[in-house]
């Protein structure tokens, strides 16, 4: 009930921070220390839901093997602690690479110019990442929280956070590509941030979950193909010629 609680916290918490802020593809990354306070809240938000099974398997393993409530506790925080790590240390690497495009600012990625087809390419290149042999490992990996225990534990907290960081790279290796989708379209953008959240939830969650990686990426395919095209008349996705900034970039 803990783990429901700070899902919904955070949703509600991404509804005040980000409501109104989406002013499509190009919106605008904040500092640093703000940016990484709003990603960790989304990612809170997006990714909760979807590693409840995780959660729930890590804490039966530890009451099966007689840890008291509060250890339990602690080690539970541990794990979703290093889990974060893995997710974070994505975070990153996307600011960084909004830094460099925004400080080289070629004119080509303007969506005035060729940005419309840079995100529709990205889109595309996340439907083929759908059907790839790594997505379906990382996938399989995280459908199965027991297997993973059984294979990968280790004792103490530290051990709960080396294995929630293991665990995250799967995950990061599962879902970089639908989160990728996220810089391409608006990273302020609440609908699709709703719409990768469902995506995710039901691939890793649901019992026919890893039969949806294919209309999932049919989906990403006809949606980038209608950004790349006609960007005017996309649904989901905001003009950021709207907003004043003609020659924004694609970040």
């Amino acid at each position: 009930m803990v783990v429901v609680a700070i899902g919904v916290a955070s949703w509600l918490a991404v509804l005040v921070l980000m409501s109104g802020m989406d002013e499509g593809p190009g919106t605008q990354l904040h500092e640093l220390p703000i940016f990484l306070l709003g990603w960790t809240v989304m990612l809170t938000a997006m990714m909760l839901p979807s590693e409840l099974n995780y959660v729930g398997a890590f804490g039966a393993v530890l009451k099966a093997r007689g840890r008291s409530s509060s250890m339990r506790s602690q080690a539970l925080v541990s794990f979703i602690s290093g889990y974060g790590i893995a997710w974070i240390a994505y975070g990153l690497g996307a600011y960084v690479l909004d830094f460099a495009v925004r400080a080289i600012s070629p004119d080509f990625i303007a969506w005035n110019r060729a940005g419309p087809q840079l995100a529709g390419a990205i889109l595309i290149g996340a439907g083929f990442y759908q059907l790839s042999t790594l997505k379906h490992s990382c996938l399989r990996g995280c459908r199965s929280p027991l297997a993973f225990f059984a294979r990968h534990w280790q004792g103490g907290n530290l051990g709960a956070v080396a294995m929630g960081a293991r665990h995250g790279l799967v995950c990061v290796g599962c879902c970089w590509a639908l989160m990728a989708v996220m810089f391409a379209v608006g990273a302020m953008s609440l609908t699709w941030m709703a719409l990768l959240t469902t995506f995710m939830f039901a691939e890793k969650v649901l019992p026919k979950g890893r039969a949806l990686t294919v209309p999932i990426a049919i989906f990403l395919w006809a949606m980038g193909l209608w950004i790349a095209v006609s960007p005017d008349t996309a649904p989901l996705l905001k003009d950021p010629m709207m907003f004043g900034s003609v020659c924004k970039g694609l970040f």
